[in-house]
């Protein structure tokens, strides 16, 4: 009983009638992922995605370990980094299992209500990753260019505020935009062409009037949150570069800067990935480098995520 009801609060109760047609409504989506590639490649694929996420998920326990244990690693930038690795593993444990399990699996069927799951946690871990990264350079920033009033804008208690503030924030953010896109009705083809309930791959499945301004939303909400982070952690790094170039030894540049550059380094790579993705252009890919392409930013930037911070933090070594 509790499946109907669901769907039931998650699908507009007027859509399916809307202009006047009969639709069947999706109760179950088939996630088309790696179908399409060769089988005898698919154990291949599953053996290097499966010791990527083991890695990631091992390598983070390893970095929050180390700072719980680690007295000297309890300030607020490795606070900052431990959130982080949180999030990483929440974000992969959401899609990569999925992801594995259909590899080897025949039955690629996904419930609506899984679906509307799997998307309301891959965007929570998301945006909150991306509001980590924004208040990681606020820290920076704080460190490099107003030292004297450190530890009072970056207390204990202000510091939880802020990783609380991001987790809400994610939370907030999720549950917006997955009700929004399961409001829809979402009938004829139930194929979802990528390997997890990605947003607009949903939406391409989604029929009725509302469609269109959905997909618009979800875009400007989307790209006003990523950019805005992105901005204000370019706008961070402005003010970190000036103070910065204003040390008079050279040693005094490259100390200050080093602590900024596991950071930084993970910023490009975590923005760089997500533009492949969402802003290469359309119709010049296979369906099969667009799965490719998508396992970037979902696997390999978790993946390099520790080893970033594990190489380039001489405290974390």
């Amino acid at each position: 009983m509790l499946k109907p009801l669901l769907i039931l609060f998650l699908i507009s109760p007027d859509a399916a009638s809307s202009s006047g047609q009969n639709y069947s409504i999706a109760s179950e989506f088939i996630l088309i992922g790696f179908s399409n590639f060769p089988q005898q490649l698919l154990p291949s694929f599953f053996l290097l995605y499966l010791l990527m996420y083991l890695f990631t998920l091992l390598g983070n326990l390893l970095i929050m370990g180390t700072i719980w244990r680690e007295h000297s690693l309890h300030t607020p930038m490795y606070l900052f980094l431990c959130a982080l690795s949180i999030s990483e593993i929440l974000f992969t444990v959401a899609v990569t299992p999925r992801m594995l399990a259909d590899m080897l699996s025949t039955h690629r069927s996904i419930t609506f209500v899984a679906c509307a799951s799997q998307m309301f946690f891959s965007f929570t871990f998301g945006f909150t990753h991306s509001f980590l990264l924004m208040i990681m350079g606020y820290d920076r920033y704080v460190a490099i260019c107003r030292p004297l009033r450190y530890n009072t804008l970056m207390s204990p208690r202000g510091c939880t505020r802020l990783v609380s503030c991001c987790w809400a924030g994610g939370s907030v953010m999720g549950m917006m935009l997955t009700l929004i896109v399961f409001h829809l009705t979402f009938c004829g083809s139930n194929e979802i062409q990528h390997f997890g309930c990605h947003v607009f791959a949903l939406l391409k499945l989604a029929c009725g009037k509302e469609t269109a301004s959905v997909t618009m939303g979800v875009i400007l909400v989307c790209v006003t949150a990523l950019m805005g982070c992105l901005f204000l952690i370019i706008l961070s790094y402005v003010f970190i570069v000036a103070a910065i170039l204003r040390i008079p030894s050279a040693e005094g540049r490259h100390k200050t800067f080093s602590t900024c550059v596991s950071h930084l380094t993970i910023v490009v790579v975590h923005y760089g990935f997500a533009s492949i993705i969402y802003l290469k252009p359309k119709g010049s890919h296979s369906m099969d480098s667009n799965t490719l392409m998508a396992t970037t930013y979902t696997v390999f930037t978790p993946f390099l995520s520790p080893i970033i911070f594990s190489l380039r933090n001489k405290e974390l070594k």
